[in-house]
């Protein structure tokens, strides 16, 4: 009995071809061809060749996710951890490190930055957002006032719980400028509603310049604030950023308003 015959190399490269285009992995293809004559030099094993063949192609996967969930995240601007002055706030490098390695994601923990203005919060919250989202996660950013007007819009077309529902599905949450303008009760309600919906099922990144005994004051509800703050940090990392504005240094300018003043100010 004949010896079956190997197929030509053409033929093989065809089946690749279409073997690749039924799984939807046209990048086997390239890295198919690239890596072939490599094998045969180096005299891996079939087995060596496919695992390599795999990992370019689950590789390049993970970085195509990645780069959708980034997009589809709504950053203001991409910033990334190594872009960050460290500089500026060595305090705490540490902590975002270990951060940075996504457990906080796994765990449904949340992640509070607290400082002045232009002290790197919105910076460290985007980057750890792009992080997240290296780590397979949909992430979600937007500041505390449009996500509000997001709340707003789904109750009053009677789809809040839906809304929530849906958002409960992202592996993180920012919510950016937590303090810059106070909001109405029912407003608050709505932010409480939201932070309630994910307390220890997903997590949340959230920013302000103040503190949380200020909290009370932005959100019109001291009780309200106190609720929310306690399900935010009962499992959570608070990082506090110090130090003058970086946007505004070789400025001439030292300080800025208190914020907090403006909130604390009684009415005449």
């Amino acid at each position: 009995m004949a010896a079956k015959q190997q197929p030509a190399p053409s033929d093989a490269v065809k089946q690749i071809h279409f073997l690749a285009a039924a799984l939807k992995a046209p990048r086997i293809v390239e890295a198919a061809g690239r890596l072939a004559d490599q094998a045969r030099d180096a005299g891996w094993t079939h087995e060596d060749y496919l695992a390599a063949v795999l990992e370019r192609e689950v590789s390049a996967r993970n970085a195509s996710g990645a780069a959708q969930r980034i997009r589809w995240a709504g950053f203001p601007a991409r910033k990334t951890l190594d872009d960050f002055d460290w500089d500026h706030q060595p305090a705490v490098r540490q902590q975002v490190a270990a951060l940075a390695s996504g457990a906080f994601l796994v765990e449904a923990r949340n992640v509070v930055l607290l400082g002045p203005p232009g002290t790197g919060k919105t910076h460290l919250a985007t980057a750890l957002g792009v992080t997240a989202a290296h780590h397979g996660h949909r992430v979600l950013f937007a500041t505390a006032v449009d996500w509000v007007a997001r709340l707003q819009d789904a109750h009053r077309l009677g789809k809040l719980p839906a809304e929530l529902a849906r958002l409960r599905r992202y592996g993180l949450i920012i919510i950016d400028e937590v303090g810059y303008l106070p909001f109405e009760q029912d407003a608050a309600n709505l932010v409480f509603q939201l932070v309630s919906s994910r307390y220890e099922h997903a997590s949340l990144v959230l920013t302000s310049n103040l503190p949380f005994s200020a909290w009370g004051g932005v959100f019109g509800d001291q009780a309200v604030a106190a609720a929310m703050i306690d399900r935010i940090v009962h499992h959570a990392d608070v990082l506090t950023l110090k130090g003058a504005s970086y946007r505004l240094r070789n400025r001439g300018i030292d300080t800025l308003p208190s914020i907090r003043a403006g909130i604390d100010q009684p009415d005449n």
